[in-house]
């Protein structure tokens, strides 16, 4: 880059304006203005990665998240809490980064107001200056140029005189031009070298522009690149907390490979099993006639124990109708 297209591209041809410096002035304010606001932004997501961070932080602290597990399960939820808990302190870590570039912008910005400080002293100087002088001139070529109107009256005067017959009149028109000529000369130098000091002063001033105008391109030079670098490396910096978080996350995709359903299932049993002998099935049982040589109900086998005794037998009573045989069994009606 020349460096050389402010100087080339802001003037104006009328010699009190600063149009031309003003632009520059606006645009270089312009600058600091949108570095004031990357500089905020940067502090305002610094909160934001904190307050996620801190957040996650006693998410992955204070939460529980599947605590009973067991075995392999349990080891792959122990690392993906640990693992959420180091992405909480990148997030927290990438606030402060944050809140560093942050203070680099702040600074950046501090020292080039001071850099541009010097230059606008001087660059207002010499307009007030430039101003005053063309001012002081403009005054002088007023009076100048009322001398000679002044002069040309009086020499109008002279020659409408000519014939008059009375010489003091005369002597007086004389005495009267001779001085008007003399305040036009003297008037004339004065403006002549108002003419010269601000023609100096243009010149002074003219070149202070040219200098104030390539120092504040190479500052904007300077700003922009210095903006895109920051802009540059904080799109970086979140990719890099990314691809931290990710191979963070990658860890918890590991254990959970090993995580084996056979050998949960296999730990549960071995460390939680009650018997291998299901409950017997539930044999009928005739209350008159129990089953010899069978399983008791719902229990495993043991002696085979009589209810109770046979029912005895009623001597035959035919003449009694309150009973009746049936081969060898009684039965009583009531």
């Amino acid at each position: 880059m020349t460096g050389a297209l402010f100087k080339a591209n802001f003037w104006n041809s009328d010699i009190l304006s600063t149009a031309g410096y003003d632009c520059i002035i606006q645009h270089l304010n312009n600058g600091r203005k949108n570095c004031k606001e990357f500089e905020d932004f940067l502090k305002e997501r610094a909160s934001i990665e904190e307050k996620y961070g801190k957040d996650l932080l006693n998410l992955s602290r204070k939460k529980p998240c599947g605590q009973s597990e067991i075995n392999t399960l349990k080891r792959a939820l122990e690392v993906f809490k640990q693992q959420v808990d180091s992405v909480a302190q990148c997030h927290i870590q990438l606030a402060q980064t944050l809140r560093e570039e942050a203070r680099k912008m702040e600074e950046f910005r501090e020292k080039q107001k001071l850099q541009r400080k010097k230059t606008e002293l001087l660059m207002d100087a010499a307009h007030k200056q430039k101003s005053l002088q063309f001012k002081k001139t403009m005054d002088a070529k007023k009076i100048y140029e009322q001398k000679c109107r002044d002069k040309d009256e009086a020499e109008q005067a002279v020659h409408r005189s000519a014939n008059v017959v009375n010489p003091k009149q005369q002597e007086k028109l004389f005495v009267k031009l001779a001085t008007l000529k003399t305040a036009v000369e003297d008037s004339d130098k004065t403006y002549m070298m108002h003419i010269s000091a601000l023609d100096k002063i243009r010149e002074g001033w003219q070149s202070e522009h040219i200098k104030a105008c390539e120092m504040f391109e190479a500052q904007e030079c300077e700003r922009i690149n210095f903006f895109r670098n920051a802009l540059w490396l904080h799109m970086n910096q979140l990719s890099q907390q990314c691809v931290t978080s990710d191979v963070m996350y990658e860890e918890v995709r590991k254990s959970l490979e090993a995580c084996s359903i056979e050998k949960d299932i296999a730990f549960f049993v071995n460390h939680r099993k009650t018997g291998q002998t299901p409950p017997a099935p539930i044999m009928y049982e005739n209350f008159y006639c129990p089953q010899k040589n069978t399983a008791s109900q719902g229990k495993a086998p043991g002696p085979n124990l009589a209810r109770r005794g046979p029912l005895p037998v009623p001597k035959s009573l035919p003449d009694n109708p309150d009973y009746s045989l049936v081969e060898d069994y009684s039965l009583i009606y009531q």
